[in-house]
This record gives structure tokens, C-alpha cells and sequence, in this order.
């Protein structure tokens, strides 16, 4: 069908199909002023038609500011122009991620503008989602392996250190072979943390709020002198099933990462802030729940390394060259076994990493 052809479309045939149409569509002016917008374009701007018409799109949103080039190309030649993942202010402050195409068209005498918005936020938000389940597995499956693969030699290490003890006389001595068994169990703690727990999660009742404010206490006790750790509490959340030791540890693993980010005097007016929101229709893997417990640990630190980001959930893949990249994997693997997730979303200047948890038992 023939660009003509399809803005006639719009006004001989009459509407019922566009307003079907999942995929916003616009028709602009030759000063970008809208013409015409279907349902899912009303949705995307947050108004109705007659707010709409005979005023510039930039006007009704912001996001529209980010398509100027694309409609000076249209305008230069015959062919449609596209942007892919273009992030777009959506009405409640949370962007979307959309695939926009704009198409220069004759309608009589006149141009028009033929602008093509396709959200695909969700379809992205499930290919991230899958790409975080996937490194869990493997990061299951590497932790393990590596795990049992130190905690043979580091028994043998400390039971010869107790057996050399005994024969010395020299108590001076003895301090280092104590050193030596002290730092044996050191890392036999932290291959069991990487190994996970040995029991199914210990679930009861409980109000979030209150693991959290153990999770405060102790981040702003840790926290250096300047770093800020703020609360940002939804009290209408009900209580959630869960193991509160599982939970406490993930939560405290995202906090004391994103306090060592901010950490060393680099950022100005370093501030941690714990939030918690309800969250609706999230889907977890094949599960789609009505609602979610939101669990955010936001910072206005340097950001996660490009380089690292797809990786990051994985052992040993640290930002930090002191770091051991174990904690956000763990992390994950707790949450994983409370039906939940961790996600992640980082720029310079502002960092957030977020725990969903189901309200509905799992």
C-alpha cells in the first residue's frame, strides 16, 4: 500500500482499524502539528484527541524533542526514516522504550508526516529478563564447580596448620599457624556463601519494612563519613513470604556494593536511597503476577562499567580490582529462590538496582 494510500486510509475508511492498531500512529503537519493520533498514540501522550489536535507533538511530550532529526531526514528525502529504542517520558515519570518510524506522505496538495511508534519496553524488559535467568544458571553451575574445587585443599591446609601447632613449643610461633587456620575458615565461609544455602528458604510472614531497616542501620554504619544512606518507604506494602535471612543477605549485598561505589571522594554528595513500591503485572521468568514488591537500591555513584554490564550477575566479574564478584551473583541466586528477580538499570549519575519480589506466596 502506497503512502497515499494509507493517509487516505485514515480518512475514508474511517478509524475503527487504526484505534485496533497496538502501534501509535500519528499524522503530523508540516510544523509538526498532530492532524490525527489513534488510540495507542493517545495512550503514549496520555491525552485525548481533542487536547491533541492542532498542537505540535513536541508541545504534548517531551519525548518528542529526541525526533526532530528524524523528521528533518524525512523531510530531505522520499524514503521513511527510523529510530530503534528510543527512550520516550511516559506519563507517571517511568520511560518506555520505543521503535519509531517517520515517512514523509502527500495528502492532496500538502506534506504530511506519517509517524510510526511501536513500544517495545516490555519485549525488552523479557529479552533482559532471560538473559538474567540464563547467566543465574550458569553462575550456579561455575560457583559450584569452583567451590568444590578450593574446599578440598583449604581442609588440608588447616588441619595440618592445627597439627604443626601442637608440636610447637614457641607460643610466638603458634600466632601464625593461627593466622593460618583463621584465614582457612575465613574462606571456607565465603565458598559456602558461594556455594548457597543447603536448605530450602525458611519462609514466614513478614513486613518488609523491617528487614530493611536492619539492612539501613547496618549500611549507615558502614557507610564512610559524607555517604548518605536515605529511606524511601512504601508503608501500604503487605507483608511477603520470604526467608528472612535469604533476603537480609541480597539486600545487604546491593547496598554495601552500591556504598563502595560511592566510596573514595570521586562522587559529590555521595546518597544511597532504599526505596520500596508496588509494582503490577510483572512477569518472572513464565510467571506473571498481579503484583510485585519493588525493592530499590538507588545511588548517584559512576555507574556500572559498559564493559561489564551484560556480564555482571556473573562470579568473579567485579568493577572493582578488589573486588570478588561474588556478591550480586549470590544475591540473584537467593532472590531466584523466592520466585523473584534482580534487575538493574545504570548511567553516571544514577544507579538503581531492583529486587522484585511476589506478594503471592511462591
Amino acid at each position: 500500500m502506497s503512502a497515499e494510500l494509507r493517509v487516505n486510509t485514515i480518512h475514508i475508511e474511517g478509524t475503527e482499524l487504526l484505534d485496533g492498531l497496538v502501534t501509535s500512529v500519528f499524522l503530523l503537519d508540516q510544523d509538526l502539528q498532530v492532524d490525527y493520533l489513534n488510540a495507542a498514540a493517545q495512550n503514549l501522550l496520555g491525552v485525548g484527541p481533542n487536547q491533541a489536535r492542532g498542537r505540535s507533538i513536541t508541545e504534548l511530550t517531551r519525548g518528542a524533542e529526541a525526533l526532530l532529526p528524524l523528521f528533518e531526514r524525512a523531510r530531505q528525502g522520499s524514503e521513511g526514516v527510523v529510530q530503534r529504542e528510543l527512550a520516550w517520558p511516559a506519563p507517571g515519570g517511568v520511560d518506555r522504550i520505543l521503535d519509531c518510524a517517520v515517512t514523509q506522505v502527500t495528502l492532496g496538495n500538502n506534506f504530511r508526516f506519517l509517524l510510526e511508534v511501536e513500544d517495545i519496553t516490555q519485549h525488552r524488559r523479557l529479552t533482559r529478563e532471560n538473559a538474567l535467568l540464563a547467566q543465574l544458571g550458569g553462575s550456579r553451575l561455575m560457583v559450584r564447580q569452583l567451590a568444590h574445587e578450593i574446599k578440598n585443599p583449604l581442609g588440608g591446609l588447616r588441619g595440618a596448620a592445627q597439627l604443626l601447632e601442637r608440636e610447637l613449643l614457641d607460643p610466638a610461633l603458634r600466632e601464625y599457624t593461627r593466622v593460618i587456620i583463621s584465614e582457612a575458615d575465613r574462606l571456607t565461609n565465603l565458598l559456602d556463601s558461594m556455594l548457597g544455602p543447603g536448605r530450602p528458604p525458611s519462609k514466614q510472614l513478614i513486613n518488609v519494612h523491617e528487614l530493611l531497616e536492619r539492612v539501613y542501620h547496618l549500611l549507615r554504619s558502614e557507610a564512610p563519613e559524607g555517604v548518605v544512606v536515605d529511606r524511601d518507604y512504601d508503608p501500604s506494602l503487605p507483608p511477603l513470604t520470604v526467608d528472612p535471612n535469604h533476603i537480609i543477605q541480597a539486600m545487604l549485598n546491593l547496598g554495601r556494593n552500591a556504598i563502595q561505589a560511592l566510596s573514595g571522594g570521586h562522587v559529590q554528595s555521595p546518597r544511597l536511597i532504599l526505596r520500596t513500591r508496588a509494582a503490577g503485572n510483572v512477569s518472572v521468568g513464565a510467571h506473571r503476577h498481579r503484583l510485585v514488591a519493588s525493592i530499590q537500591f538507588e545511588d548517584n555513584g559512576p555507574g556500572v562499567l559498559p564493559e561489564i554490564r551484560d556480564t555482571i550477575f556473573y562470579p568473579l566479574v567485579s568493577g572493582r580490582s578488589d573486588g570478588t564478584g561474588l556478591g550480586l551473583g549470590i544475591a540473584q541466586d537467593l532472590v531466584s529462590r523466592h520466585g523473584g528477580l534482580i534487575e538493574f538499570d545504570s548511567a553516571p549519575g544514577r544507579t538503581i538496582f531492583v529486587i522484585s519480589l511476589p506478594m503471592d506466596p511462591v
